[in-house]
């Protein structure tokens, strides 16, 4: 099947670009992206992807506030060839500017959730380390990821509720990433799909005239297998700048991590993190929370609208929760960001804190696959 990108050279097999170059039912590419108050007053995630293997688009936009109130919209399509006509129901992802500008519109729906979002990239995209992930013999992701910095502009409205998003005091981050790992329904047999041990931590964080970015996996006894660091230069929005000038950003070393947590949960409270530099000066950033953000709400771990379930033809809905009332030691909700307030000496600044601890980790006593923080 041939779509109008095949006029470019951009092949990487003798196949029209419609064929991926793996069957793997796995294979995807996502554009991930959130966005956040500088006092945390809310929060917004949106997630957009495909799975041709699976014959899937799919996105979705979630937005929680500081009374507690989550929304979550959510839109699916059968995938039929060209991945570059993104849309889904009557969600669209446009890239205006590549690496740049990129706008997210849910139009007029039944649901009463609309949105038109754009996202302003202040600083050039960086290319992280590539994910192998294997479980038993099998390897179960492997994958590509860059990120940018930026802000917002636009607006959410639920039913009425409208949210203005101003780019003064909106910030955000895109997470784009292909490649393949577990998604879609839960196969048959002996299944991969949830990892038996999982310590994942992830804080970019925007300061007055920089963003820095820290991220790193833990196995139980505290071994890593992926971690990263970089100090990102800013520009102001709709600058003319080269957003592909790599060698902008710094690259340090992920420090250590001195983490607490909520008593009879798995939730972060105040945390520390290092930032190590090539000459050994060292920086500490406290992360304190101010809002909690359920990632279940752009489809991560969700039972019936998970990332690349087949809903059919075309589907949408909308579902609506407060944070509060969640169980926050089941399993389909460990799986968050924070807003937070990040401190370094006298500068202040604001980011997400990502956290995604299932299974045992020994420095910080956590036992079985669930068990929470004792105390």
């Amino acid at each position: 099947m041939l779509i109008k990108y095949d006029d470019y050279p951009l092949h990487q097999t003798a196949e029209p670009l419609s064929y991926l170059a793996t069957s793997d039912r796995n294979a995807y590419a996502r554009y991930w992206y959130n966005g956040y108050d500088f006092d945390g007053e809310f929060y917004f995630g949106i997630a957009f992807a495909m799975y041709p293997n699976r014959e899937v688009m799919d996105g979705a936009v979630s937005i929680v506030r500081k009374d507690g109130t989550q929304d979550s919209f959510r839109a699916s399509r059968r995938l039929r060839g060209d991945r570059t006509e993104m849309y889904a129901g009557p969600m669209r992802h446009e890239i205006v500017e590549p690496m740049s500008t990129v706008r997210v519109v849910v139009e007029e729906n039944d649901t009463g959730f609309t949105c038109d979002l754009t996202f302003h990239a202040n600083t050039v995209a960086h290319e992280e380390p590539a994910d192998h992930m294997k479980q038993g013999v099998r390897t179960v992701a492997q994958m590509k990821r860059f990120s940018q910095f930026g802000k917002w502009s636009g607006h959410i409205t639920v039913n009425g509720r409208r949210q203005e998003i101003n780019a003064d005091t909106t910030y955000g981050t895109k997470d784009r990433s292909w490649g393949w790992r577990w998604t879609g329904e839960p196969e048959a047999g002996i299944s991969r799909d949830q990892p038996e041990q999982f310590f994942w931590l992830w804080a970019p964080l925007h300061w007055q005239d920089r963003c820095t970015h820290w991220g790193q996996h833990e196995y139980g006894d505290g071994k890593r297998w992926k971690e990263f660091a970089q100090i990102f230069p800013t520009h102001p929005i709709k600058s003319n700048f080269d957003t592909l000038a790599e060698h902008e950003v710094e690259e340090v070393i992920c420090g250590e991590h001195r983490l607490t947590f909520v008593p009879g949960t798995r939730m972060l409270g105040r945390s520390e993190i290092d930032t190590i530099y090539k000459d050994g000066r060292k920086e500490t950033f406290v992360l304190e929370p101010m809002l909690r953000y359920h990632m279940i709400g752009t489809g991560y771990n969700h039972p019936t609208w998970g990332h690349g379930f087949f809903k059919g033809e075309e589907a949408h809905t909308l579902e609506s929760w407060n944070i509060n009332d969640l169980d926050v030691n089941a399993p389909q909700y460990l799986h968050v960001q924070h807003v937070v307030r990040a401190t370094c000496g006298d500068k202040v600044g604001v980011g997400a804190f990502e956290q995604y601890i299932t299974g045992p980790h020994q420095r910080y006593g956590l036992t079985g696959f669930l068990d929470p923080v004792k105390g």
